[in-house]
């Protein structure tokens, strides 16, 4: 176990989190990786580039507006423009930008009418950055832009052209520092699975659950609790990818789906449950998908592709989808960082014909789903986990190595409820030889 679990507060005596260092490394990494690239400036509008770029936030209510924008130029230092009265906070608040933190806003997704314009505002403002450095002539990269400000911006002469690839680029090999806030994010789901675990039986909906994990996330320093899956029942199979508000009954299959952010580094993390009692057909599909699961990590190390990993995995035919694209995200893998779903991606739709290298420092998750032979029961579990030069460490914890049974240990006449058994009752009477009994019994009452 090399990585290491501190505190969430900062202390004098420990070093835990730098994060003087941690901004500068990740600066240092998206600037270097720009000069070696055909691009002269990089244009943000996602907020989670702008948050590596200049380490601003200003809360997860602005994440969709791409109101808020930052320029990284060739050689030269990230300018900010930001939501009104934010610019001056970060004046204030954040000396690593000092006065190159502006004031500046979009077009709020359209919701500013055209004739207001917003995006040639916007343009003009990059426009004047560049001539200032000699970089109107250069491409250009963005991640993501509204339509509106992408023609303002050609309409001003500048070239244009995907600035995604650089940024995930920039972010694929994670840092001491981000490997550390990532690990305290899983510390906490960890405790939410803890809560989740003694919390769940007959009656409890899928949406209380959420609000559970949603309160201890909070409660332990969550910044943003970005989605719970709390999947129960008949509604596992096929996987819906959405909580409800259906109770939890007798027997039934649970599977969880924890996302929060901590710091801004984020989680995903898939724990599997069954309540009081579990099929054998829920057993079977637990061991199964925890089997494709461990055979995966057991292969990861620094030089392995993700078409290596991929082809351990199932076909979509082999668990009862029509194609990859149908069974997409089932038998899968992803960056974990500042948002979910970074590089490098483990999927048989791409990674077969399009294989990336894992290197030492990447940061991912596997996720592996089986669905049982009752139809209806699925079991799916998730591992997120740090490349070490000789292989992986999961980052993890929470105990998934068997299905677990959530709810009160039941007692019968003769003894404990099996924990194994089917969810209607005179199947597993007649499994256990009771069925003809009772038969012989009623028939004896009849003739008496």
């Amino acid at each position: 176990m090399t990585i290491k679990t501190y505190g969430l507060m900062g202390v004098d005596w420990e070093e835990r989190v730098n994060y003087e260092r941690l901004r500068n490394e990740r600066l240092a990494r998206i600037k270097k990786l720009l000069k070696e690239s055909e691009i002269g400036a990089l244009l943000c509008f996602d907020m989670t580039n702008v948050r590596y770029i200049t380490a601003t936030h200003i809360g997860t209510w602005a994440m969709d507006k791409l109101a808020r924008f930052t320029l990284l130029p060739q050689d030269d230092e990230p300018i900010m423009w930001d939501f009104g009265s934010a610019a001056r906070h970060h004046q204030l608040y954040c000396p690593w930008l000092g006065e190159r933190s502006r004031a500046g806003i979009s077009t709020l997704r359209g919701a500013m009418l055209p004739a207001a314009g917003r995006a040639e505002d916007v343009a003009h403002k990059i426009r004047v950055e560049l001539e200032e450095r000699g970089l109107l002539n250069e491409p250009v990269g963005i991640d993501a832009v509204e339509l509106p400000v992408l023609f303002a911006l050609q309409a001003e002469g500048i070239k244009v052209v995907d600035g995604q690839q650089l940024m995930q680029q920039a972010r694929l090999i994670k840092t001491q520092d981000e490997i550390t806030l990532l690990n305290s994010a899983c510390m906490m789901v960890d405790a939410a699975y803890d809560e989740l675990y003694r919390f769940m039986k007959p009656g409890v909906r899928e949406n209380e659950c959420v609000g559970l994990v949603s309160k201890v996330l909070y409660d332990l320093g969550s910044e943003h609790v970005e989605g719970v899956n709390a999947i129960s029942g008949e509604r596992c199979s096929p996987h819906p990818h959405v909580f409800s508000d259906r109770a939890l009954r007798p027997g039934d299959p649970a599977y969880f789906d924890i996302l929060h952010s901590y710091n801004g580094y984020r989680t995903c993390y898939y724990r599997t449950f069954v309540v009081g009692s579990a099929s054998q057909a829920m057993v079977d599909a637990y061991k199964r998908c925890r089997y494709i699961l461990d055979i995966a990590i057991d292969s990861i190390k620094p030089g392995v592709t993700t078409a290596d990993i991929v082809k351990l995995w199932p076909k979509a035919e082999e668990f009862g989808f029509p194609n990859e694209e149908a069974a997409f995200a089932l038998q899968y893998g992803h960056g974990v960082g500042l948002s979910i779903w970074e590089k490098p991606i483990f999927s048989r739709l791409v990674s077969l014909d399009h294989p990336e290298v894992i290197e030492e420092g990447m940061v991912f998750a596997l996720e592996t789903f089986w669905p049982a032979s009752d139809g209806w029961s699925a079991a799916r579990i998730e591992e997120q986990l740090v490349v070490t030069k000789d292989g992986c460490e999961v980052i993890t914890r929470f105990p998934a190595e068997d299905l677990l049974v959530a709810g009160v240990r039941y007692y019968t006449a003769s003894g404990p409820l099996p924990t194994t058994r089917e969810t209607q009752s005179q199947l597993n009477t007649q499994a256990n030889g009771y069925l003809a009994l009772r038969s012989k019994d009623q028939e004896a009452l009849l003739q008496a």
